[in-house]
């Protein structure tokens, strides 16, 4: 059985079809951009976050086929007509959609030859088309038409997920920003996307109670969590960054406490905030590092408390992982939060919330938080102040299981497969 990969962006540091690849079965990545480091392009983004991460080594002899000039034509033309927001997104899936579809007419005998004789003796199609969610309808389409089997990834708990960023949007109308809620064609296209689905993959138990109540029947879904793995970095007993912390934490040597992602409501930045108020007296201060999705974020807390970075490649990722305390993860839903295997990986203790993917174990290489609310994020980081022999002993314990690795994620996929 051989999988053609869709992906739209470097989601989850290509590790599908990563995983596809070393087990044989991976027959084309088919993604928006696609930048080699010895290419003129690669040279053109060297300084920008943009970019520059549009490339996995592992993937270097893989077939994968971009549309990288018909993607910087697209981001010109939308950039000139001010398209933003969600009228951007729709454009951009849309782009994407029509750019596989036509790629897989172009490529249809060949895929087509890609068969097997199924028990009664007659021919089936041995192929997988897997695309991730919101971009996936129109190549579902084709595929279906052609007999090929369809895997829709699902990367968040859909509807339900909207629903929760709405209230927290009426609770904190100042942060909110310029958020609004998707138009009625993403969820109708979406829906449409999970009918041609043959299975659905959600991340985490939390997004697959979140997709069975926007209406996917609970037989189409499996949870395969996120992986992470790069070289020589966070599988458990493998060597890493040897991280001390003081005897005791002062002004002068705070408590790093290191957010790491979209900075927006929904990842509980708002309730993170104002935790920092409570905390504005304690040896702490809160590094966000990311791209700021809220209004007037600034202004709120102690100024000396919290130290924006902005939007970060993924080098420079790593230093702050690297130089922070405790990483930490308040959100009111995630899809997985890969960040938390990220911080894992680098020996990083991790405080998370309960809505979002299972990676830590309470007490054990991080603290799970009763609720994402301010006082209990305060409580949190006053433990972490409190006991520096504490997170010396989480630090210990953190790296990735191996449940969270790329030869997992193969495995899965391999049985999942066999049954499609």
């Amino acid at each position: 059985m051989k999988w053609v990969c869709c992906q739209l962006g470097a989601r989850e540091h290509y590790a599908i079809p990563r995983a596809l690849f070393r087990i044989g079965m991976l027959g084309c990545l088919v993604t928006d951009a696609w930048v080699p480091p010895s290419s003129l392009l690669a040279k053109c983004c060297a300084h920008s976050s943009k970019l520059g991460d549009r490339f996995h080594s592992e993937l270097r002899d893989a077939r994968v086929k971009a549309f990288n000039s018909s993607l910087l034509l697209f981001e010109m033309l939308t950039g000139a007509r001010n398209c933003r927001g969600w009228p951007k997104i729709l454009a951009r899936n849309r782009w994407f959609q029509r750019k596989v579809v036509s790629f897989l007419r172009s490529q249809q005998s060949t895929l087509n030859s890609v068969k097997e004789r199924g028990s009664h003796g007659a021919l089936r199609s041995q192929l997988v088309l897997c695309s991730y969610s919101y971009a996936a309808l129109e190549p579902f389409r084709y595929a279906k038409s052609l007999g090929w089997k369809t895997l829709l990834v699902q990367i968040d708990p859909g509807p339900e997920e909207e629903r929760i960023v709405a209230e927290e949007t009426a609770r904190e109308p100042e942060l909110a920003g310029g958020w609004h809620p998707a138009p009625p064609e993403y969820w109708a296209f979406w829906r449409e996307e999970c009918k041609l689905a043959d299975r659905i993959v959600v991340n985490s138990e939390w997004s697959r109670e979140g997709v069975i109540r926007g209406g996917v029947p609970a037989e189409k879904i499996s949870i395969i969590p996120l992986a992470y793995e790069e070289l020589g970095v966070g599988r458990r007993g493998e060597p890493r960054l040897q991280r001390n912390y003081p005897d005791r934490f002062t002004a002068e040597r705070p408590l790093r406490v290191l957010f790491l992602g979209l900075i927006n409501l929904r990842k509980g930045v708002a309730r993170l905030l104002e935790a920092a108020r409570i905390l504005r007296d304690e040896p702490v201060e809160f590094w966000m590092v990311g791209p700021v999705e809220i209004a007037k974020a600034s202004t709120i807390g102690n100024a000396g408390r919290v130290k924006w970075f902005g939007p970060v490649t993924r080098n420079e990722a790593t230093e702050f992982y690297r130089d922070a305390d405790v990483f930490i993860l308040p959100t009111l839903s995630d899809g997985f939060a890969i960040t938390q295997l990220e911080a894992q990986a680098h020996g990083l203790p991790v405080i998370a919330s309960k809505i979002c993917g299972e990676v830590v174990e309470n007490d054990v290489n991080g603290s799970i938080l009763d609720e994402p609310s301010a006082a209990c994020i305060a409580q949190a980081v006053r433990d972490c102040i409190a006991s520096p022999e504490r997170l010396e002993k989480l630090a210990s314990a953190s790296g990735v299981p191996d449940k969270f690795t790329i030869e997992a994620l193969a495995n899965q996929l391999q049985r999942l497969g066999a049954t499609l």
